[in-house]
């Protein structure tokens, strides 16, 4: 029997202030592939306040404001818990079905809940964190005390985790636990204690607050470092205080496990407090997704350079440049896999990031990932940090991650540094093999590889005499062709001959009808050949 899972169990709703995140919100959030709106009988703008999960072999418990996900029970076979749900208050009910059930339909009308159909191949765990992820980034506590914070903090713990190659928790002023990375056998005293909410050795936190380790993590955003002691079971430990402004948060923890920690862990753990910070700070709306719809909103042109720059406390007048990441080799995931592991990616850009400057901006558009990094110094090493980023999300999360850097632009010009980007990104996707590049290193081969898109999307201004040479012959004719001409060196790349070589040409021009002598014939050739 699987019971009713609860993203939350914190009192009623009125205890808590909301970002609204209407139904239609949450849709929209999910994409169209998982879910299809069946019946809406009270339209889709109420308000979902949490994700429960409905078995059959359970007693429904369902609350105004729930979204229920039916598992275990299928189209017309679900219409006893769709009525139970819409008895409870729910806003919608998620179920599986094969075709279309009018039996279902008319039992979610008259129990006045919007019905939600799930296509068969979507996995459950997937669409479930999917929409918890949803309306947990919509809700933000109104007591900080309280020990729920914004955000999947869980997963950012993970995130840092794998960034630092250590054990991770996040705690609040008051120490108390808030999230926390998965581990092994290899955590210590402290950390268990830690996590089962009761405190540590009072030897070890006596020693904790005499050295100032307290003082200091709550002082500024130093990294502190806090050497084991095998007597108390105790592993080494590096830690950051959170901060907004000069106001304590909290602190992040990383414990060393069997290995030593990463070489980068320090600066990782740093920009991943700024990071946290966000998650934390309380306001109306989300901080982090208030950020992402900065940058957004400047990239779509909806907001002004030097209003954004107000907003994230950059210089205007310095430079600025977008760095553009893509997700390769995901495109046979389910859609639900994708957009995890894309998330998961963000989170990692995002941390590096703010490591590299606290006014960083990250945003997901159109399938790619965004950063804005501002305050630019000369010669600013974000080729340095954009390999960083890509071999982290390599090394630590098995991601392949292709990275274009636009040029370092006055603040008011970032859709030129994102244009650029974005042709350099467009280039990878292509034909253009490399995992980080800026639009200098790789001018001629992304121009080419644009012409070329261009010669694929218009079949009418190519050669049909090019169209009737076989493999063998094309092949042939574009070596020669990059080879300027050079008969031995072309036959050395083709490993033949170099009369055969000689014959391939004749052949070329005699099945093709056309003269090789003609240099506007051979300037073309050269492009259109390769297209394949």
């Amino acid at each position: 029997m699987r019971p009713v899972v609860r993203a939350s169990r914190l009192g009623h709703p009125s205890l808590w202030n909301w970002t609204k995140m209407s139904l239609r919100q949450v849709l929209i959030a999910l994409g169209d592939p998982l879910v299809e709106v069946q019946v809406a009988p009270h339209g889709l703008e109420a308000d979902v306040l949490d994700v429960v999960i409905l078995d059959p072999d359970d007693t429904p418990d369902v609350r105004p404001g729930d979204l229920a996900l039916v598992i275990g029970a299928r189209g017309r076979a679900a219409s006893a818990l769709v009525r139970a749900a819409g008895a409870g208050g729910a806003v919608a009910v998620a179920v599986k079905v094969d075709a279309p059930s009018t039996v279902l339909r008319q039992a979610a009308a008259d129990a006045g809940v919007a019905l939600l159909a799930v296509r068969p191949e979507v996995r459950w765990e997937h669409l479930e964190a999917l929409a918890r992820g949803v309306v947990r980034n919509a809700r933000v506590t109104a007591d900080a005390g309280a020990g729920e914070v914004l955000g999947d903090l869980f997963g950012l713990a993970q995130t840092i985790a794998s960034l630092t190659g250590g054990i991770v928790s996040i705690e609040d002023t008051a120490s108390r636990v808030l999230a926390y990375s998965r581990s092994t056998d290899e955590v210590d005293e402290l950390r268990r204690l830690s996590i089962l909410g009761r405190q540590g050795p009072e030897p070890y936190l006596k020693m904790l607050r005499e050295w100032g380790v307290y003082q200091r993590l709550r002082s500024g955003e130093e990294v502190v470092r806090i050497d084991e002691r095998p007597e108390l079971g105790i592993r080494r430990r590096i830690a950051v205080g959170i901060h907004a402004g000069t106001q304590p948060l909290g602190t992040i923890w990383v414990q060393e496990g069997d290995a030593p920690l990463a070489e980068q862990a320090e600066r990782a753990l740093l920009g991943a407090a700024r990071v946290t910070a966000l998650h934390l700070v309380q306001q109306r709306e989300p901080a982090a997704a208030f950020r992402e719809n900065l940058l957004a909103s400047l990239l779509d042109g909806r907001m002004d350079a030097e209003a954004i720059a107000e907003q994230i406390g950059a210089d205007p007048d310095k430079p600025a440049a977008v760095v553009v990441f893509a997700l390769r080799g995901q495109e046979h995931t389910d859609r639900t896999e994708h957009e995890l592991r894309r998330a998961e990616m963000t989170g990692l850009i995002s941390v590096h990031a703010a490591a590299y400057r606290r006014s960083a901006l990250v945003s997901r558009q159109s399938g790619r990932t965004y950063a804005l990094l501002t305050d630019l110094p000369p010669k600013a090493p974000l080729l340095a940090l954009t390999k960083e980023i890509v071999a982290a999300a390599r090394k630590h999360m098995g991601l392949r991650v292709q990275g274009a850097i636009g040029s370092a632009v006055p603040m008011d010009e970032v859709m030129v540094s994102r244009d650029e980007a974005d042709r350099v990104l467009d280039a990878m996707s292509r034909d253009l093999d490399a995992d980080v590049a800026t639009l200098e290193d790789v001018r001629s081969r992304v121009l080419i590889s644009e012409t070329l898109a261009l010669l694929a999307d218009h079949p009418r201004i190519r050669d049909p005499r090019l169209a009737e040479l076989d493999g063998e012959l094309a092949r042939s004719l574009l070596v020669y062709l990059d080879e300027f001409g050079d008969v031995k060196r072309a036959a050395a790349q083709l490993h033949v001959h170099p009369n055969t070589l000689r014959y391939r040409l004749r052949r070329a021009a005699e099945v093709g009808g056309f003269d090789l002598d003609d240099p506007l014939l051979r300037l073309f050739a050269q492009l259109q050949l390769r297209l394949g």
